[in-house]
């Protein structure tokens, strides 16, 4: 049932219910039953934290279809230039997450900052549209990389059957699903693995392409910025494709109440990972222009699987396995880190309460993790998951400009609040007018697909008033809920 928000502290078994101000009950021996306190445990070391943002930022696409921007582009120079303005301009996004992260102490990511800035309204419709579309459908898109490329060895000869590649996946997600309910060390643990297999797997397209620059190999970088010239609609559409290649970097701070040090530790975490995000992207795409036209890249289905082919022979069968890695870190960081945003909605009354609760030997927010899996599993085998996608891009990119833009009314709402990191304006107010050009750029160059995600999430406010404002809800609607 929904609830306003928790007061007390109350057990139920293996589950204790959290409070509102973050301070959840543990076990102590030496305190009265009701004062005692379970918490999710600062285990997200600076390594830690790194591996949650570099193995969630980097999933399938840097490898399967790099081939968005170039559409838009029209030559190799500008889709490379692109590449390292999205990078930068992550960067920003991410160090105004970093200012937010240390200055606002909570979990919760997009949720909590918008929630401090702008109230419940907003932040309810965010949390709405994420756990009923965004996450089950952007889950399934990505463990389905996972399965279709796990497979990939076994079926080099003939065609991956589709539900072969469905069984696969919903294996993948319910492995993923129980080891973030079962130990956040060992979640934390993996990650870090996973991080470095896919940093190994760029690491095995740059140092081939770095040597074929050595033997001269530049022809597709003559002329680099000569071809077909980029549309007035092109070159923005461009920025939407490779800002959502570089998605991921705000993942740390839904988990900032489980990071050590935040203060110290977030603007590090994500200063390292997203240099090291950037220059890996943008030396993949040089590699693989060394080998690789800008036609020949247009055509194929899978970039890394042709360059692979063409410069290392049966190695490249080890390329579908670390894409398969890659997609499989980012589902893993992404489920730790969204659980903990369903986790504190619920602890301030905007979800059912059950997701606010802590398994007491665990110590993982187990009921916000596992709320996930029908879901998800209802999107991979019924739902239209591209098109819900299309349908909800814009969503994610209107609420970031929001949090950000919040971030500047903080400035001026409470110019006292503790800021241990803190940004140059210039820097919040730049990257939040991107975020809102791109929403207002896919509204007019799709409005169709664009409008039916707006109107999806605004069925968000009607359940706001319907499930946490209206008090008097009638005997059989409460037994209903």
């Amino acid at each position: 049932m929904f609830r306003k928000a928790a007061v007390t502290a109350a057990s139920n078994g293996n589950y204790w219910r959290g409070q509102p101000n973050g301070r959840l009950p543990s076990l102590d021996s030496e305190q009265p039953a009701q004062e005692e306190k379970v918490v999710l445990k600062q285990k997200v070391t600076l390594l830690r934290g790194i591996s949650i943002i570099i193995g969630t930022i980097i999933g399938a696409g840097i490898f399967i279809s790099p081939k968005g921007i170039l559409q838009n582009t029209g030559s190799v120079g500008m889709s490379l230039s692109v590449w390292a303005a999205c990078g930068v301009l992550s960067l920003f996004g991410a160090l105004c997450y970093a200012e937010l992260g240390t200055c606002i102490k909570k979990s919760g990511g997009h949720y909590t900052y918008i929630l401090e800035a702008f109230g419940p309204l907003p932040a309810f419709v965010r949390v709405w549209v994420e756990l009923l579309i965004i996450r089950p459908a952007a889950t399934a898109v990505i463990s389905l990389a996972f399965g279709r490329y796990i497979l990939e060895p076994f079926f080099m000869q003939c065609e991956i059957p589709e539900l072969a590649i469905k069984l696969i996946t919903a294996v993948g997600i319910t492995v993923v699903m129980v080891l973030n309910s079962t130990s956040v060390s060992w979640s934390a643990r993996i990650q870090i693995f996973l991080t470095f297999c896919k940093l190994v797997a760029i690491l095995i397209i740059i140092v081939p392409g770095v040597i074929q620059l050595i033997k001269g190999e530049t022809q597709h970088f003559k002329n680099a910025f000569a071809g077909n010239d980029a549309s007035v609609m092109g070159l923005p559409l461009a920025f939407y494709s490779g800002m959502y290649a570089y998605s991921g970097w705000f993942y740390l701070n839904f988990v900032t109440e489980e990071v050590e040090n935040p203060e110290k530790n977030i603007p590090l975490a994500i200063c390292i990972s997203m240099i090291i995000v950037t220059v890996g992207y943008v030396l993949t795409n040089v590699a693989y222009f060394t080998t690789i036209s800008a036609g020949e890249l247009l055509l194929s289905k899978a970039v890394a699987v042709t360059f692979a082919e063409r410069l290392m022979g049966n190695f490249s069968l080890a390329v579908p396995v670390f894409v398969a890695l890659s997609c499989f870190g980012s589902m893993n960081g992404g489920i730790f880190a969204v659980s903990r945003m369903f986790f504190v909605a619920s602890r301030e009354g905007h979800l059912p309460e059950i997701l606010s609760m802590i398994h007491v030997r665990k110590h993982t927010p187990l009921p916000a993790v596992i709320v996930l899996h029908p879901l998800t599993m209802i999107m991979l085998f019924n739902g239209d998951l591209y098109s819900l996608l299309n349908f909800l891009s814009f969503a994610r990119w209107l609420f970031i400009g929001l949090a950000v833009a919040g971030l500047i009314y903080l400035r001026y709402k409470r110019p006292d609040m503790p800021r241990p990191f803190k940004v140059p304006l210039f820097i919040p107010a730049l990257f939040s007018f991107t975020c809102l050009f791109m929403v207002a750029l896919s509204l007019y160059s799709d409005p169709v697909n664009t409008g039916i995600g707006f109107a999806i999430t605004l069925t968000g406010v009607p359940a706001y008033y319907l499930f946490i404002v209206w008090d008097k809800k009638p005997k059989w609607f409460r037994k209903l809920l």
